[in-house]
């Protein structure tokens, strides 16, 4: 059985932010732009508090059967409340979406390699 790649993705809003949280967050606004985000096993989190209160975690995560995505959709949610609960970071409205990427429909250039190779 080969290893399947899921990608994340875990919403949320930002609510009940004191002045000094708000600061800090906007003070690592840099840190967390969306033009740096990633999905990466630990999670990347991104916002732009300035525009609105709300961001977005993305993680990577792999397992062996379609199933598996359950599991790492879980982990990941578990992971982003982990985050904002350490740091005192009140939040609300937490939902997921996952994508096996092994389903993922094959992009041109993909399929072109393929087709090369089976050639």
């Amino acid at each position: 059985m080969s290893t399947r790649t899921f990608r994340i993705i875990v919403r949320g809003v930002f609510d009940g932010l004191d002045p000094e949280q708000r600061a800090e967050l906007l003070a690592r606004a840099g840190e967390h732009d969306v033009l740096r985000a990633a999905f990466t096993a630990e999670g990347n989190l991104t916002y732009d508090l300035a525009a609105r209160a709300a961001f977005t975690f993305r993680f990577l995560d792999t397992g062996e059967a379609e199933e598996d995505i359950l599991e790492a959709t879980e982990r990941a949610e578990s992971a982003a409340k982990a985050w904002l609960t350490e740091r005192g970071y009140g939040h609300k409205n937490l939902r997921s979406t996952a994508d096996d990427l092994s389903r993922a429909p094959l992009g041109k250039r993909q399929r072109r390699e393929a087709a090369r190779r089976s050639a």
